[in-house]
């Protein structure tokens, strides 16, 4: 990519003027695909100071402009889709044909979601009937430091620019380090459709750097943040000393409640779920409760659907998984399946090691445990990989106390065929969302999780809601 090496300031590419060289790893054949720089202090201070500067002029801009520039993004986006695709996929591992279908795909969906999001969406209006001398204005918040992961790229810078965009706030944007190409090449996209100077800025960095510097900087607003519950804690402290807004969206432990009345296909695809995108997804079904009459059945299902998982190459079309991202996730993961082991579950499928025929690149063997309790690491730490920790429940209550048991509260899911247990079921889980029966969210809806798992909404109106501050104005003349 021609401007890799560079940052996005003030509505240029420009050199980095702190920055340090890093080599982004094609995780399924272990070798660096692009080197970009990681930015210091004086690069997010550049960054900074041109979203500041800017903030005055763009918070002023109409809901009208807000909306044609949007769409012109979603155009120049489509038609770069493919592109996204490769770059995704090349940099984190995303199997080709589900980058083109989810990773890229997951973009422009938030994209017209944000859209119709922003055109219902209402910056002033009176308190209520009677009451209309007291106004009520949303107005945007100021500058903002968005912090995204690498599991799911476009999906995350889309649910964070998009929203500052739309409610008139300025912006830096710090990709993860370990999938950046997707983020440069949407930088890209963003100055084709023409993004106002300083309204948007892009500076490559790793957590401890820029994230940091971003998270405690005076002139950050509100920092809004995708990834670990331990960075997570950490950004939190270092934006306390300026009282910042901070909106974090964090680990998971999803548990999947199967009950005996369950759709014969419903352990199968809880286990397509958990391993979609490798396991690397925050509200993946990792934890598999199945009511005891079922549960040997179950067992066996997820073995032979574990087995009939293939692995193979990102380059590669086909239904498959991919490798984890890095070598890092690769070892973690390992570990974890070991500890499984070591702490009892029963090993149903899969194990420690590559798969098969793949001795390069960062290919986990799609596992299953039966037999665990809700004690073990495998069930309390988010694992990241292909890897299912199942257990059986001999009541409801029972099944929802294990689901509730955790630190995380993201995303659970119910297979029932009885529609009052389901509804009751799922206002018992302690979670922001709650899948059921194989039926996902609608789009627009929040995504965002209770405890551990953040704070903040994201998606349709509700993120608009994150990024606008909410004024109260007495006394308004009649127009």
């Amino acid at each position: 990519m021609s401007n890799a090496r560079n940052f996005y300031i003030d509505g240029a590419w420009v050199a980095p003027r702190d920055g340090t060289a890093f080599g982004v790893v094609d995780p399924s054949t272990e070798e660096v695909a692009e080197t970009i720089s990681l930015g210091g202090r004086a690069d997010t201070d550049a960054a900074v100071a041109a979203a500041k500067a800017a903030f005055p002029r763009w918070r002023l801009s109409t809901k009208a402009e807000r909306l044609d520039l949007l769409r012109e993004i979603l155009s120049v986006y489509e038609r770069r889709s493919g592109d996204m695709a490769e770059a995704i996929s090349r940099e984190m591992g995303a199997p080709i044909d589900m980058a083109r279908v989810q990773q890229s795909g997951a973009g422009s969906g938030h994209l017209k979601a944000f859209i119709d999001a922003l055109a219902d969406f209402a910056f002033e209006f009176p308190l209520r009937e009677g009451e209309e001398d007291t106004r009520i204005i949303r107005e945007p918040i100021g500058v903002c430091a968005l912090i995204t992961p690498w599991n799911w790229p476009m999906n995350q810078i889309t649910l964070k620019v998009m929203p500052a965009l739309a409610t008139g706030c300025t912006m830096v944007l710090k990709p993860s380090e370990q999938s950046p190409l997707s983020g440069l090449l949407f930088t890209e996209i963003l100055h084709e459709a023409g993004v106002p100077a300083g309204v948007y800025n892009m500076v490559n960095g790793d957590g401890p750097g820029v994230g940091s510097q971003l998270s405690a900087h005076p002139d950050v607003d509100m920092v809004s943040f995708t990834g670990s519950t331990r960075a997570g804690t950490a950004i939190t402290k270092a934006a306390a000393d300026t009282v910042k807004r901070v909106s974090l969206e964090l680990g998971g432990k999803g548990a999947n409640l199967v009950f005996a009345d369950a759709d014969p296909k419903a352990v199968a695809g809880g286990i397509a779920r958990c391993f979609n995108n490798t396991g690397q997804s925050c509200n993946a079904p990792t934890r598999m409760l199945v009511e005891r009459s079922r549960y040997a059945e179950a067992v066996e299902q997820a073995r032979e659907a574990a087995e009939a998982t293939s692995v193979n190459a990102a380059s590669e079309g086909g239904r498959h998984i991919g490798p984890l991202v890095s070598e890092a996730q690769f070892e973690k993961v390992q570990a974890l399946i070991q500890a499984g082991i070591d702490e009892g579950a029963r090993l149903v499928a899969g194990g420690t090691g590559r798969p098969e025929g793949l001795n390069r690149g960062f290919y986990v063997r799609p596992t299953v445990f039966a037999d665990c309790t809700n004690d073990m690491r495998i069930m309390r730490e988010e694992i990241f990989g292909p890897v299912l920790g199942m257990m059986p429940f001999d009541s409801e209550d029972e099944a929802v106390a294990i689901a509730n048991d955790t630190p995380y509260g993201l995303t659970n899911y119910v297979q029932t065929s009885d529609p009052e247990r389901a509804r009751r079921v799922a206002r018992a889980l302690r979670s922001g969302m709650v899948d059921m029966n194989g039926r996902a969210r609608g789009p627009g809806s929040p995504f965002g999780g209770m405890k551990q798992s953040g704070n903040g909404r994201e998606g349709g109106r509700w993120g608009l809601e994150e990024f606008v501050e909410v004024r109260a104005i007495g006394g308004w003349p009649p127009e």
